[in-house]
């Protein structure tokens, strides 16, 4: 849909909709309680669904917090969550839409556990409002809005963490200073995996219901007001290009996340290629469940592969050189982690810890590590003692591995569906992805996958200046057309940060 003909259907589909919320932006006045070294910390948890009761439980536990506000656009688990407040005897403040919480004086942060393409917009209107914000990765929906708000943390002097808590854990920690000292010499290259199970989000024959417990003009947002058009209006946002990033954006906003900060790598790629497909049903998800990404750094390339089926029709979910869900034992189905390859060993493992190994395969050292917990505990401490520094996992790095994520579905989604053997002349000079292209073959072949009936499509190399943060070169013109979105009044992340 082009430009005019979106606006004109958002603003036909606006005047029909019942309450459609307040349609003026939020002011740019900024409001802030000064908290000191021993005040209590007033926390509002937004987005109370899943990851978001998790929120309020750890945030919850930790000296000198308070979660005060909860809000959420559907009342089913806002109402939910009221009822587990009240049984613990706590008090807790409600909110429906996200711009009147800000308007609570005494709120000292906001914690987003929403769909990604709210993360931007809600962290640049908190950062105004005076709050500080722990946001959930990926850190933005796109490129553009991701440096918007690294720019609103700096303007408004705030406290902007990612939930990217791997960079807490206190295996990885040592492990990346372990290999920044060159103990297994120089690095050679880095492979990301994303092995996990994921079923059907169905196929509907038309537009579906909206939950009357929500309101969906709010749950929408910066994304197109157009019909419902999957079975679940919840978590399988993930799979669909207006509010998700799909499962690169996901598990991938980890896993890419461990395989540059281990390694010191500060920008984001040059180059990227991607691979793939959706495969195994039919279904209204849009994004690929089965990839293979490049990206082309010049000192050591990062590969990362995503697969959603499992090791074939009978078998479980595949693994890559032993890479399995150290401590994640809740994620029965999901193998993810990292293989950093260098000249005199590799480390294979992710959260939770791992080995490293020579080059004959034996164990040389045990990173044992905690998954990450004492990340919200991070976040508290900086916002005490205001000093960016602090952060694990502040907002720029958050930025640099959302480009990431984006130039990788960038271009696939650029890319065009072809045979096998075209895709095979077509990356014939890269031994990295004939290699891992030959496995994903195979992979596909188990799960009885016909590549004649089912292209993989392939996307273009894509060239990327990385001060500038736009792409450049063949195909540039089409690439940056997703650099950023059309948003829709009055949830709009500005040109220029007030």
């Amino acid at each position: 849909m082009n430009k005019s003909t979106r606006r004109d259907f958002i603003k036909h589909s606006m005047a029909t909709v019942a309450g459609a919320g307040v349609t003026s932006a939020l002011p740019a006045t900024v409001w802030s309680r000064v908290s000191g070294a021993n005040d209590t910390i007033r926390v509002a948890v937004v987005g109370v669904r899943k990851k978001g009761k998790e929120h309020i439980r750890d945030f919850g536990k930790l000296p000198g917090v308070r979660v005060a506000a909860i809000c959420d656009v559907d009342t089913q688990w806002l109402d939910a969550e009221v009822k587990r407040f009240k049984d613990r005897n706590e008090k807790v403040d409600t909110y429906i839409d996200y711009r009147k919480l800000l308007e609570d004086k005494d709120i000292d942060a906001v914690v987003l556990s929403v769909p990604d393409h709210w993360h931007a917009l809600m962290t640049v209107w908190a950062c105004q409002a005076g709050k500080d914000v722990y946001v959930e990765k990926p850190a933005s929906h796109n490129i553009w809005e991701g440096r918007k708000m690294v720019e609103a943390a700096r303007k408004y002097k705030r406290i902007v963490e990612v939930g990217s808590q791997d960079r807490s854990d206190v295996g990885l920690l040592p492990l990346a200073e372990h290999i920044k000292q060159g103990n297994l010499g120089k690095i050679q290259l880095v492979r990301g995996i994303t092995y996990n199970a994921r079923l059907s989000i169905c196929k509907v024959s038309g537009p579906q219901p909206i939950p009357a417990t929500c309101d969906y003009n709010l749950f929408q947002g910066p994304a197109p007001l157009a019909p419902l058009m999957r079975k679940n209006l919840h978590y399988d946002w993930h799979w669909c290009w207006p509010t998700g990033t799909g499962e690169l954006g996901n598990l991938g906003g980890h896993v890419l996340d461990d395989c540059r900060w281990t390694t010191g790598v500060t920008t984001i790629a040059p180059r990227v290629i991607s691979l793939g497909g959706r495969f195994g049903y039919d279904d209204d998800g849009e994004t690929p469940n089965t990839l293979i990404t490049l990206f082309d750094y010049k000192a050591f390339p990062i590969i990362y592969e995503i697969r959603a089926l499992p090791r074939s029709k009978s078998q479980k979910v595949d693994t890559y050189q032993g890479i399995t869900s150290r401590g994640m034992d809740r994620y029965r189905g999901v193998n993810f982690g990292m293989v950093i390859q260098c000249e005199h060993g590799y480390f294979t493992g992710g959260r939770g810890g791992g080995w490293t190994y020579d080059n004959e395969g034996k164990k040389i050292k045990q990173f044992a590590g905690d998954g990450g917990g004492g990340h919200m505990a991070n976040f508290i401490k900086a916002m005490r003692s205001r000093k960016v520094s602090d952060l694990k996992a502040d907002v720029l790095e958050g930025h640099i591995t959302a480009g990431l994520i984006h130039m990788g579905d960038i271009s696939y989604r650029l890319g065009h569906r072809k045979p096998v053997e075209e895709i095979k002349k077509t990356i014939d000079g890269s031994d990295l992805l004939t290699e891992a292209f030959d496995r994903l073959l195979s992979h596909l072949k188990a799960n009885e996958i016909d590549l004649d009936k089912n292209l993989l499509a392939i996307g273009p190399m894509l060239t990327f200046d990385t001060e500038h943060e736009r792409f450049v070169g063949d195909h540039s013109d089409y690439a940056n057309m997703f650099l950023s979105r059309d948003y829709r009044e009055p949830f709009v992340v500005r040109e220029t940060v007030t």
